[in-house]
């Protein structure tokens, strides 16, 4: 195989919301001893459940499977409000690992709808943050919609009043899309005051966006239900860049690399640099003979840790 460079892009890989939900879990483990039970993934990726699964977490899908009394995260995605209650009704002791920017979305759609507008969110089904803020609001007073056709479908009320809101890890591009064709058709539609997407969702799309501009090939390191790490492979796509999505570097082949005298290299928002650094040294072992770092600007956010960890 011929010789190529590696650009490696920067920001890349954890953000502060994936950063404290990972120590909010092991700060628990700390406290409280194991096990320590998780609902659903921490965050989107099977080598940091694994790793915490070792340490004494264990992740549960549902609450009927934590005993009474015991000490119950919910997940960076953020949960419903009846899963609070069912969690209270049980007896279980709550830590609460929503990422704080996903937080400011369920408070932006519980305002919103105190005042009686109907919501719009703009998210994808099924995904644990969306199913997290429709549980914010009364059933009915919120709409999902994935694209520009569900907006098409959307039959509300001319004189109701309407906002809406979004999901943290969407692409910008297709999302902006979306509200364009909201606006067009319910003109009297508002917003949230400051953008939804979180800031690292759209610095690591920018950087892939940049990548694509120097790379033949972008390789994305994250999981198949990430999804800012999905839209990291669209991005570049959309860019004209043959992208690929991988959970590790075993997953990587021949054939993707084969020919390119670039390669870029990122990962979602929930993949660990160890990952990262795996991939590197099997980039190495291809022929890939440089590995330069492409620099957009460096994340200095943090978010601080629950009041019953931060203070314990």
């Amino acid at each position: 195989m011929d010789a190529f460079k590696v650009v490696l892009a920067e920001p890349r890989g954890f953000c502060a919301g994936v950063d404290r939900a990972i120590e909010i879990v092991e700060r628990a483990l700390e406290l409280y001893g194991a096990p320590i039970y998780v609902r659903h993934e921490i965050v989107h990726n099977r080598h940091v459940v694994e790793k915490l699964r070792t340490e004494g977490a264990v992740f549960v899908e549902e609450l009927d499977e934590v005993p009474a009394g015991a000490v119950v995260i919910f997940s960076a995605h953020g949960v419903a409000r009846s899963v609070i209650e069912e969690a209270t009704k049980r007896g279980l002791r709550q830590i609460d690992a929503t990422c704080p920017l996903v937080t400011k979305v369920h408070h932006e759609a519980d305002r919103v709808a105190k005042r009686g507008s109907h919501i719009v969110l703009i998210g994808h089904a099924g995904h644990p943050e969306v199913e997290g803020t429709l549980g914010q609001v009364p059933k009915g007073a919120m709409s999902l919609v994935e694209t520009v056709e569900d907006v098409q479908r959307l039959a509300i009320d001319p004189g109701r009043a309407l906002s809406f809101v979004t999901q943290t890890t969407l692409s910008m591009d297709d999302t902006a899309e979306i509200v364009r064709a909201l606006q067009a058709k319910f003109p009297h539609i508002t917003g949230p005051t400051a953008e939804d997407i979180c800031y690292a969702t759209q610095n690591r799309q920018n950087a892939v966006k940049q990548l694509a501009k120097d790379c033949e090939v972008i390789l994305v390191l994250g999981a198949p239900n990430s999804s800012n790490s999905n839209r990291l492979v669209e991005v570049a796509q959309v860019a004209g860049c043959r992208s690929y999505l991988l959970e590790t570097a075993a997953d990587l082949q021949d054939s993707w690399v084969a020919g390119a005298t670039a390669v870029g290299v990122t990962a979602g928002a929930s993949a660990p640099e160890v990952l990262v650094q795996e991939l590197l040294h099997a980039l190495r072992t291809r022929g890939a003979a440089d590995v330069e770092t492409l620099r957009l600007t460096e994340e200095r956010v943090r978010f601080s840790l629950p009041q019953e960890l931060s203070q314990s």
